[in-house]
This record gives structure tokens, C-alpha cells and sequence, in this order.
């Protein structure tokens, strides 16, 4: 069963430095594909993490509140020197750290982070 609020912040701190994978697999958001393979829910962990530490997405994501109160407009523009910047809000609401890496998965027009150590599979 997975872990929320108080349970779910108290298996986080107890787990300590461990990678990502292994935090959403000891919190519970674990399934299983169709061919009996483990399919760790890092969007339902991560949702259910926020949530305990008081943020609410709300039902279409856009009641996060950014720099100053703002809200988050959860679109990214390029800039004139051509970066992509999504901003400290975003990674906050993560809980993004310095030094976590991403490998970048292009698509057809998508930009997808996926954070190292983790299967593309494991994100969806």
C-alpha cells in the first residue's frame, strides 16, 4: 500500500540518501505492467510528496504558486539566446537538488527530463 501525508514525509527522512527508485519503491508506488514487470509510479509519489508537505496541484496542476505568490503558468518560452529555462518554482515543487542529473528524450515536439538511474518506463 502506498504511503501518504505524515507516513509517507517519515519513510522519506528515514530512507535518508537513497536514489530515487529505490524512495518510490519503499514507499509503496509500485505496480505491475502486463508482463509481470515492476513499474515504479514516480508522478503518483511525487504528487502524494507534495501534497504531504502541504502543496496542492489541484485537479489541472495550475494552483502552484511561485516567486512572490505568483501562480505558475507551467509553460516554459525560449529565450533569445535559445535556452529553455523552466525555473527554481518548478524544481522546488520537485524537490530538485543541486547536482540531480536528467537525461534529455526528444520527440517529434517534446522535451522530456528523466532523471538518471531511472527507466523511461518507470516515469510515465
Amino acid at each position: 500500500m502506498a504511503l501518504i501525508g505524515a507516513e509517507l514525509l517519515a519513510k522519506v527522512k528515514e530512507l535518508g540518501d537513497v536514489s530515487k527508485s529505490e524512495l518510490v519503491r519503499e514507499a509503496g508506488y509500485v505496480s505491475s505492467k502486463k508482463d509481470g514487470a515492476e513499474r515504479l509510479n514516480f508522478t503518483a509519489f511525487y504528487e502524494a510528496l507534495l501534497e504531504a508537505k502541504g502543496v496542492s496541484l489541484g485537479s489541472n496542476g495550475s494552483s502552484g504558486v511561485g516567486k512572490g505568490g505568483r501562480k505558475l503558468s507551467y509553460v516554459a518560452t525560449v529565450q533569445g539566446n535559445g535556452n529553455l529555462l523552466i525555473g527554481k518554482a518548478y524544481s522546488a515543487l520537485l524537490d530538485l537538488k543541486p547536482g540531480d542529473e536528467f537525461e534529455i528524450k526528444l520527440g517529434r515536439k517534446q522535451i522530456r527530463l528523466v532523471p538518471l538511474g531511472s527507466t523511461e518506463e518507470e516515469e510515465e
